[in-house]
């Protein structure tokens, strides 16, 4: 059965690379990717971008080219993050709580139709924006607002 396999695997920074890669797909077998997010408003975001596997059925997206159709094409390794666009209109990604990380979801479906077809594989992944261990610090000192971040 087809799998997603992520680098790192379950939490990264959201400034981090994160490798993504299907394995278990038949050969040459055309699929479609897709993410999602929902701000802390609770907007929902998207991308999609069509792939189609190796002779060997596995899918790096560092190595194979989006095809044209989904929200990039080409060589974009990072294209399912950056591509995310919201459903509403001019609505901008919100994120003022630095403390919780936003919930990434990965999808892998049958096929580049307009519809998504059978849902092959899923997985989750959490964008983190402070690593482990740094505290954060509120400061008001006279007109002074201002955040401290201390690393363990």
């Amino acid at each position: 059965a087809p799998s997603i396999r992520l680098s790192p695997a379950a939490r990264s920074l959201f400034d981090e690379p994160l490798a993504i890669a299907v394995q278990g797909l038949g050969p040459r077998q055309q699929v479609t990717l897709r993410t999602s997010l929902r701000d802390e408003t609770g907007e929902l975001f998207q991308a999609s971008a069509r792939y189609q596997a190796g002779d060997d059925g596995e899918l790096d997206l560092a190595r194979c080219p989006a095809l044209p159709g989904g929200s990039f094409s080409g060589l974009e390794p990072m294209g399912l993050l950056w591509a995310l666009q919201p459903q509403k209109p001019f609505w901008r990604l919100v994120k003022r709580d630095v403390q919780s990380p936003f919930l990434l979801q990965l999808e892998v479906f049958e096929g580049h139709g307009e519809r998504p077809g059978q849902l092959l594989a899923q997985a989750q992944h959490e964008r983190a924006f402070l690593r482990d261990g740094v505290r954060r610090v509120p400061v008001r000192e006279g007109r002074i607002r201002a955040t401290l971040f201390l690393p363990p």
